[in-house]
């Protein structure tokens, strides 16, 4: 068995990123392991330095879940050219990045860590975990624009169909609505495909995780209650890697594509 940890696991678990922006940085020659430039699929052993653009990086033994008010105008992102990155905006003590995507035009719920290891449990499509959003249109609610978004659209640009789902009117242009999957903008495509005009977009939960009267910009540690209970939630939930390597160099059948690609763009943004 290989000594150590893969390095893109070692900067996950540290706190410092997710594994797919570590492989994106291990890639542009920013990462280094006892003085030698890391390459994908570096192991780091017991004892050996570590350096993230230069800094060192050791294990944050504190397992950090806040979940986050993020407010218009932010970008989920930790990446440091982006100078909305909620990361600074939060502005947090330690190490963490986002769990997913909330799009800049969007307000709500987003989870923020330093465990590597939930983030794939969370976040892959093919778990089924759910997120409820309210969402404001810019016209009067239809019975048929309620019935064709619970019952799956077909998003051309994207090439996928999306899952049926819970829809819920709440008032006369307002409805909720429960996903089990985060494709790119997909409740703002779902109503365009309907010819609606999202005004406001709210994401208020994540699986157990509920954004309550959490004022925008605020942030709280997830209670001890609320981890016990996503730990049993995602105990079961595939860690995986989106597209494994097998399939990468072999190819694989309509189906399999299909579904890895689903997972890669639900992956990549949260809505």
């Amino acid at each position: 068995m290989a000594e150590g940890i893969r390095i893109n696991k070692f900067l996950s678990e540290a706190g410092v990123c997710s594994r797919r922006e570590a492989d994106r940085q291990i890639e542009a020659g920013h990462v280094m392991i006892d003085g030698q430039r890391a390459e994908t699929g570096s192991r780091v052993a017991e004892g050996q330095e570590v350096l993230f653009f230069g800094n060192p990086v050791q294990k944050e033994k504190e397992k950090i879940l806040i979940a986050v008010h993020k407010p218009l105008g932010i970008v989920c992102t930790a990446e440091k050219r982006e100078k909305d990155n909620i990361v600074d905006f939060i502005h947090y003590p330690k190490r963490i990045y986002p769990i997913g995507r909330l799009d800049k035009d969007s307000s709500g719920l987003i989870l923020m860590t330093n465990q590597g290891e939930i983030v794939n449990k969370m976040m892959r499509a093919g778990n089924m975990h759910e997120r409820e959003y309210i969402v404001e249109v810019n016209k009067v609610l239809t019975d048929s624009f309620l019935r064709g978004l619970s019952g799956g659209i077909p998003l051309a640009e994207l090439g996928v169909t999306t899952r049926k789902c819970l829809v819920e009117q709440l008032g006369k242009r307002k409805f909720k609505i429960i996903l089990t999957q985060g494709y790119n903008r997909q409740i703002r495509r779902m109503c365009e495909y309907f010819d609606y005009r999202v005004e406001s977009l709210k994401r208020v939960r994540i699986m157990n995780i509920l954004l309550g009267d959490l004022a925008p910009g605020a942030y709280r540690n997830v209670t001890k209650e609320e981890y016990a209970k996503l730990q049993k939630i995602i105990a079961d939930s595939d860690n995986m890697p989106v597209i494994p390597k097998k399939e990468q160099k072999d190819g694989y059948k309509d189906k399999n594509r299909n579904t890895a690609k689903a997972d890669r763009i639900s992956q990549r943004s949260l809505l």
